[in-house]
């Protein structure tokens, strides 16, 4: 796979072109599963690691599926490259930044990744735009068994397939949901939707999965138990919920342009304007500006974008795609800079463009 031009490209599910795209960013299903012939990745030796590495890079090259995959060797690619995959979520964190023999299997379209020597042998991701599970898991569904008729699994009669974290043994399935929700921060409802989330044993987590904090008001909902229950389960106990949230967005998106359109309109002015003229801009200031020019754009507060132009400055903007774009390493300071300069060039052209 060709990296320089990957980032040149939006995947399918950056184009906002699903259902409810205005609020949800992505659905996403993952599957973990690992081979019965090797311990787990944890357990596993460099040798082992890179057996099973090469047992499942030559499956996956040649499963009769489509879209067809491409492999990236992640031990041999730039840590630039590594992280331009994180930043399209592509890779996990944990994968991009470990050690030894692993890689992915990644279609062109981006809907389809296969990650090896994760925290388990093998994890499958399958995106897609807007609210749309189901589709998501049709898909993955139908790589799982293509993938299972050329390895064996380790899989459990009693408890499922089994893996390296007990919270992911049975359907080995998280099915997560990626949101917008900047009115439900603005009118600070936030943390109630929060706790009652927890009441059903749904993780909240950042734009990143684990660990990651919430840049520009983005929030992946996800099942936390996948141990007892059927994968139908497990999707529409997310289904179920996703659109009280979407409700409740629309809801707080009404009241704040009602009783204070006013200042909703001068926060969206502001950060545009910041955008097309800043000198210096870090990637978490860039994230929350262009958080408030999103909810401006679906408000119809602005005109001088539109989403899919948004959705793709928040990837370009990242560390490693602006390093990607600029064609050179470059510091903090340096960053900031031709951060600031990118943004105010690509939005003149988007303005023309609209």
């Amino acid at each position: 796979m060709n990296m320089d031009s990957l980032t040149q490209s939006n995947g399918e599910w950056l184009r906002a072109s699903g259902p409810e795209a205005d609020i949800v960013i992505s659905s996403r299903i993952r599957l973990a599963r690992n081979l019965s012939s090797f311990p787990f990745t944890n357990r596993a030796t460099t040798h082992q690691k890179a057996e099973i590495e090469q047992s499942l890079k030559a499956r996956v090259e040649k499963l009769d599926f489509d879209p067809r995959l491409e492999y990236v060797n992640l031990a041999a690619a730039s840590p630039l490259d590594r992280q331009v995959l994180v930043e399209r979520q592509l890779v996990s964190r944990e994968l991009a930044n470990s050690e030894g023999p692993r890689g992915v299997a990644v279609a062109a379209n981006e809907i389809i990744s296969i990650m090896i020597n994760e925290e388990d042998h093998i994890r499958m991701q399958v995106i897609r735009s807007g609210f749309a599970l189901d589709d998501a898991w049709q898909d993955a569904d139908r790589l799982d068994d293509k993938l299972e008729e050329k390895v064996p699994y380790a899989f459990s009669e009693e408890l499922g397939y089994l893996t390296a974290c007990p919270t992911n043994v049975g359907t080995g399935l998280r099915a997560s949901v990626m949101l917008h929700l900047p009115a439900l921060v603005l009118s600070k409802q936030i943390e109630k939707v929060f706790r009652a989330l927890q009441k059903i044993n749904l993780a909240v987590r950042g734009l990143y999965g684990e660990g990651s904090r919430a840049s520009g008001d983005f929030y992946q909902i996800s099942n936390q138990v996948t141990l007892g229950k059927s994968e139908t389960q497990i999707i529409n106990e997310i289904r179920d919920v996703i659109p009280q949230i979407i409700a409740y967005e629309r809801q707080a998106r009404e009241t704040l342009t009602r009783d204070n359109r006013p200042q909703v309109l001068d926060r969206v002015k502001r950060a545009f304007g910041t955008l097309q003229n800043a000198a210096m801009m870090t990637s978490e200031e860039t994230m929350d500006l262009l958080s408030s020019v999103r909810l401006g754009v679906n408000l119809h507060l602005i005109d001088d974008i539109d989403i899919h132009g948004v959705n793709e400055l928040f990837i370009h903007t990242q560390p490693a795609h602006l390093q990607k774009l600029m064609g050179k390493e470059l510091d903090s300071d340096e960053r900031n800079s031709e951060r600031a300069r990118f943004l105010r060039n690509r939005l003149r052209e988007l303005d023309g463009l609209n």
